[in-house]
């Protein structure tokens, strides 16, 4: 699908009750967009993640939090018990979208869309981020040659005009996520 004429606003997503939500709702606001699951060892990210929407909600920022079970299943729950895990949990007010593919044959456009717009640049250079480079090197030897998604808790930040200006892996620290949506908003 061509994506070189859209913006974020021509996509749309569905929640859990699997009513589309069209993104253009969220014209003016700035999105981390997150693709997200329960068994993962980046689910604490869940604890960060509301702390950010606590501290910037009212000012201006939403969090659209995709459940995927694309990484050795995950996320294996139906849309309402990761739900209920995430509010229960880690008292997430932002919702949980439907769980759906953010890579391959079905996945969702709106990913398409975003892997477009801000490519895979690597682990970074942690602990954490050289982890997962090992972990990437086991399942494939050529994972550094597409912009797929390669893991839970990989988020795209968008400015309050639509564009997509960053993409963090999960391995990137939240400081510099927060960083990113704290400019935006001001």
């Amino acid at each position: 699908m061509e994506t070189i004429n859209k913006t974020i606003y021509d996509y749309s997503i569905k929640n859990r009750k699997n009513e589309e939500i069209p993104l253009s709702k969220y014209k003016g606001k700035v999105l981390i967009i997150v693709n997200t699951a329960t068994k993962c060892g980046f689910t604490s990210q869940y604890t960060e993640l509301e702390k950010i929407y606590e501290k910037y909600n009212e000012k201006g920022l939403e969090i659209i939090d995709i459940p995927c079970n694309q990484f050795q299943d995950q996320a294996p729950e139906s849309d309402d018990e990761i739900h209920e895990f995430c509010s229960l949990k880690y008292k997430t007010k932002f919702d949980q979208m439907k769980k759906c593919d953010v890579n391959g044959e079905n996945e969702i456009p709106l990913y398409t869309f975003l892997k477009e717009k801000k490519n895979f640049d690597g682990w970074g250079y942690s602990l954490k981020g050289f982890g997962m480079w090992m972990v990437s090197k086991l399942f494939s030897s050529s994972y550094k040659k597409d912009n797929d998604i390669r893991w839970n808790f990989t988020k795209f930040v968008v400015d309050k005009e639509g564009n997509v200006v960053k993409r963090f892996e999960p391995t990137n620290s939240m400081e510099e996520v927060e960083d990113c949506v704290k400019k935006l908003l001001e």
